[in-house]
């Protein structure tokens, strides 16, 4: 299999779970592309349709969503043409899932051993003892102390930390290409948040994986992300650098995440802005902007028509009506000094 440009290359996604009510367009023509060795960052509050864009990976969405349109080409897999048997050789072993909250990903009743040399039963054509010595040296890069006494013992005798830990272990133990971290501190205490992101960008220049880092806050991803992606209501409102994001915001909604992140080095204080109204209802999507009616800044195009992408360099880019109206005023201007 050829190597291709990109580890990830996702056009026009669309995904969408059907319920008696009618038709939930959870990713409504998602368009990127992620780097073999790259960070990434899928941000947005919850029901954006972060999760859902990145489980189209592992075929975790099928029944009762499903793909809708668009395509996706993972590491030369074709994933939109993929039967379920196909999945079960990737999941796990080309690309690996962290969830949130790992007591309720763990299964209770068997021990860490058993479900850490489970994946590499699974992927590998090891025996048992090379299992077992593999699980040893999971539970140590992921820093477990004592991992032999470890693997005997059950989920419920780990703190939340090391459960999360153990989690990563289990994603890890086929060395995949993509890693997809699903909210992996939200369960966690804050120094802990810090030592579990730590851990994972460590683990990334030691592998050489790719990460795909989906959260809803914005100061999670600041240290560790090459790029970020705004989502809001099954679409990317907003992609580019870290720094990109973070200093020159060029989407309304990316101006209101920022604007809610409480800042420790500020020496005045001021009050936090929180984004007033509601997410719009997934069921009957607005043919316009989805943020236009939380946007103060809303024009009446905004609410009749989705605004294209305007390109603000090779790696930042924007879908607001602001940016269009921007650079037509900026035009008008050049044109009347001629």
């Amino acid at each position: 299999m050829m190597k291709q440009e990109h580890l990830l290359d996702i056009n026009d996604l669309k995904v969408s779970f059907f319920t008696p009510a009618g038709e939930v367009k959870a990713v409504n023509g998602v368009t990127y592309t992620m780097d073999y060795g790259e960070v990434l960052g899928i941000v947005g509050e919850s029901g954006s349709g972060k999760s859902v864009s990145a489980y189209t990976l592992t075929g975790l969405v099928d029944r009762p969503g499903r793909i809708v349109g668009g395509s996706v080409n993972f590491n030369g897999h074709q994933i939109e043409k993929l039967p379920e048997k196909e999945f079960r050789k990737i999941r796990g072993k080309e690309v690996s899932l962290i969830f949130q909250d790992p007591m309720t990903s763990l299964n209770p009743v068997f021990t860490i051993g058993n479900q850490l040399e489970e994946m590499l039963r699974l992927h590998t054509s090891k025996n048992r003892a090379q299992r077992r010595q593999r699980a040893i040296e999971l539970l140590n890069l992921v820093g477990v102390n004592e991992p032999e006494k470890r693997l005997k013992q059950y989920p419920h005798e780990f703190s939340g930390g090391m459960r999360q830990r153990v989690m990563i272990a289990m994603a890890l133990a086929c060395e995949p290409k993509l890693l997809i971290a699903d909210e992996p501190t939200t369960a966690l205490d804050v120094t802990i948040q810090a030592q579990i992101m730590e851990l994972m960008v460590d683990l990334k220049k030691k592998i050489g994986m790719s990460v795909m880092l989906i959260t809803h806050d914005l100061g999670v991803v600041s240290d560790v992300c090459d790029r970020i992606a705004v989502m809001y209501a099954g679409k990317i409102v907003e992609i580019g650098t870290t720094d990109e994001i973070f200093y020159e915001p060029k989407h309304c909604y990316t101006n209101g995440l920022l604007r809610s992140i409480p800042k420790i080095n500020e020496t005045t204080h001021e009050r936090l802005i929180p984004i007033e109204g509601t997410p719009v209802d997934l069921l009957n999507p607005p043919a316009g902007c989805p943020f236009a009616p939380r946007c103060e800044s809303c024009m009446k195009i905004c609410l009749r028509q989705m605004p294209e992408f305007i390109q603000h360099s090779e790696t930042h880019k924007s879908a607001c009506w602001l940016n269009q109206k921007a650079l037509l005023e900026k035009q008008e201007g050049a044109n009347g000094d001629e």
